[in-house]
């Protein structure tokens, strides 16, 4: 399988894949973890969808929206800096295109927890290679303490927490800073096995996949 990558000038490439990950966020966060956030129609959204914001979406063999997450540039307001700003200690709160804040990442609960597990690795690579091939150095978050170690770490991915643990809806929580590069790339590929993942279309991936891929 592959991770559809686009924002909303690219989006009608991918057909319904930007409303499907609108519904399939509706019943992740808000079905399922009673977000205080939006509803449209059976869709999930919230003021940090803008132009700016680059959506990733694994899809089933029907086109559904699976998994998701998404990334948007600290250049420009965003959630920790509005929401959680006093909770960000070991470091000054970024504003930068070469840092982008990670969100949204979830996977259909549904399914089998073998295809759960194979969605989350091919999401985090996808986020690994758009970022080395878009001039990203790092990629800040606020999670679950549970997601950080099982979905980054145990993959390979490290954390620099930035942050305190805190209970946000009776959930240890925490936000972490990734760093993006090839080396952590390939590292990440070691641990989970998956190859190339990024489907970007419109743009030349050849020739940046032959460096992500090195």
């Amino acid at each position: 399988m592959s991770i559809d990558c686009f924002n909303m000038t690219t989006a009608y490439l991918f057909g319904d894949a930007l409303a499907s990950q609108f519904r399939l966020r509706k019943r992740v966060f808000i079905d399922r973890q009673n977000y205080a956030v939006p509803s449209w129609k059976g869709m999930e959204f919230d003021q940090y969808d803008t132009p700016a914001t680059q959506y990733f979406v694994w899809r089933d063999e029907e086109g559904e929206a699976r998994g998701v997450a998404r990334l948007a540039p600290t250049s420009l307001k965003y959630m920790l800096e509005e929401i959680w700003p006093e909770k960000i200690t070991a470091i000054d709160l970024p504003h930068s295109d070469r840092v982008w804040e990670a969100t949204r990442f979830g996977v259909d609960n549904n399914l089998p927890p073998r295809v759960r597990n194979q969605i989350v690795k091919e999401l985090i690579c996808a986020l690994l290679e758009y970022g080395i091939t878009h001039g990203i150095d790092k990629i800040i978050g606020l999670t679950a303490v549970a997601v950080i170690r099982n979905v980054f770490m145990r993959n390979g991915w490290s954390a620099k927490m930035v942050s305190p643990v805190w209970l946000e809806d009776g959930i240890e929580v925490q936000a972490g800073l990734l760093p993006v590069s090839l080396e952590t790339l390939q590292n990440v590929r070691r641990h989970t096995q998956v190859g190339t993942v990024l489907n970007l279309l419109g743009e030349d991936l050849d020739g940046r996949e032959t460096r992500v891929a090195a």
